[in-house]
């Protein structure tokens, strides 16, 4: 390449180079875009808990009415919805093959008392030959052992008759108090096992609500604590209740203990069976007051659950910092404390520690921000 076209070539590069920075415009300044977010002020509701779990009405007594032995029922004699007295006869079961058993017995025992008679007179006889010096020892001690194997032999075939009346008795139902008839859940000619319920039998009085109590709360359930219990089926009533009985173990394989507890008064409209709920108010852990936030306000990632402060740094200038909180279980509250128009009840999520009152506290967008992170207020009402 000659000298002259290099020369030429690094003066056409140089004017591009000119020309492109001529053309080249300058880029304008980027804006700062600040995330929008509601908060509401921290506001302390009570030093109680309201708590309200789902149970099932029964009857203050009840009997589940069964036969003690196995057998074909021949009579039923009630009815679901019959009034019954204490030693009604309920049903009965066919007596033959106990009758039988009981003549087996009459037979065993009349044996046993013409065994026993042969075996005096045997043993009388031998001791009066022995003293006469003629029967041995032996042959008395073998009378004698005969005479009692007699009158044991009668002791045995007593109780066996006895155990045979017995069983043939309880053919025959009773009821064991005074009620209505609730179910009948066995049908004539039907073979029923020892102890399969035959009839329920609920009785007047008060009647019982029982729940299942989650361990977390069933610690502060005593005997003799007031609730307040409501039925689905009759919505416009609520009715006063005493604790009963606090289970001290689970049932069933799971977490939740029983806990049973006696309406005041009795009420023609409970009937046992109904959908109940029970309702209790419990002391805050250890004694700190009651904080309800909306449920979208806390977050929860692989370092527990948190929350979102707001920092006022003035000059318009808003930051938000992050908080690690401990939460109990869901609360009912005033909805107006949630942030929603009305004051009926509203369900929030219970903070036991980490938010104090008066503080303001991030509502929205929680899962899109960061701790330090500048934001835009939406609630400048607020303020």
């Amino acid at each position: 390449m000659h000298e002259s076209d290099f020369l030429k070539i690094v003066f056409i590069c140089s004017l591009i180079a000119v020309f492109s920075l001529g053309c080249e415009k300058e880029k304008p300044e980027q804006v700062k875009v600040l995330r929008p977010v509601r908060f509401q002020k921290v506001v302390v509701t009570s030093h109680s808990r309201v708590r309200t779990f789902a149970g099932t009405a029964k009857a203050g007594e009840e009997a589940r009415l069964s036969f003690k032995v196995p057998g074909t029922i021949s009579r039923l004699y009630v009815k679901v919805g019959d009034s019954v007295k204490p030693g009604q006869i309920i049903a009965e079961l066919d007596p033959k093959d106990y009758a039988l058993e009981v003549q087996k017995a009459e037979a065993s025992l009349a044996r046993a008392h013409a065994q026993a008679r042969n075996a005096f007179a045997d043993y009388s006889r031998t001791r009066d030959l022995f003293e006469n010096n003629n029967a041995s020892r032996e042959e008395l001690d073998a009378a004698r052992a005969a005479d009692e194997s007699g009158k044991a032999s009668i002791r045995l075939a007593s109780t066996e008759l006895e155990l045979a009346h017995l069983q043939l008795s309880y053919t025959r139902l009773h009821a064991s108090l005074k009620g209505a008839i609730a179910e009948v859940p066995v049908e004539v000619n039907e073979n029923v096992r020892a102890g399969k319920p035959v009839a329920h039998l609920y009785s007047g009085g008060p009647p019982e609500v029982e729940v299942a109590i989650p361990e977390a709360y069933v610690a502060q359930i005593k005997r003799g604590n007031t609730v307040t219990v409501t039925f689905d089926a009759l919505p416009d009533k609520e009715f006063t209740a005493t604790v009963t009985k606090v289970g001290v173990g689970t049932t069933g394989g799971a977490t939740t203990f029983p806990v049973t507890a006696l309406l005041k008064e009795p009420d023609p409209t409970i009937r046992s069976g109904l959908a109940a709920n029970m309702t209790f108010t419990f002391g805050s852990r250890n004694n700190r007051p009651l904080i309800v936030v909306p449920m979208q306000a806390v977050g929860e990632d692989r370092n527990g659950r948190f929350v979102f402060l707001l920092e006022r740094k003035g000059q318009g200038r808003d930051v938000v910092r992050r908080r690690s909180v401990s939460v109990g279980g869901v609360a009912p509250t005033d909805c107006r404390l949630l942030g929603t128009l009305g004051s009926q009840k509203c369900e929030g999520l219970e903070v036991l520690e980490g938010l104090e009152d008066g503080e303001l506290l991030v509502t929205a967008g929680v899962k899109r921000l960061e701790d330090g992170q500048e934001v835009k207020l939406l609630d400048r009402k607020k303020e």
